[in-house]
């Protein structure tokens, strides 16, 4: 099982929607709107780093209202 984490920043007004559409993605485990340099932080349990990639870079990142995001796979 591979753990990611990834920081999402939204476009103003975006980040309750972004949440909600987020949340249905499959893979991911939780995902909280928070204040910081990030509007949304997202844990995701997957089988691959493959896995990671195609959430992340694909699913995240192509949602309308999604700047920007940065991903971090935990190590242990």
């Amino acid at each position: 099982m591979v753990r990611a984490y990834v920081m999402v920043k939204a476009h103003t007004g975006e980040a309750d929607r972004l949440l909600r559409e987020i949340e249905a993605i499959g893979g991911v485990v939780d995902a909280a709107v928070v204040a910081g340099d990030v509007d949304l932080i997202v844990k995701l349990d997957v089988d691959s780093p493959a896995d990671v990639k195609t959430i992340s870079a694909d699913a995240i990142q192509n949602i309308d209202g999604v700047e920007d995001t940065h991903t971090y796979v935990a190590m242990g």
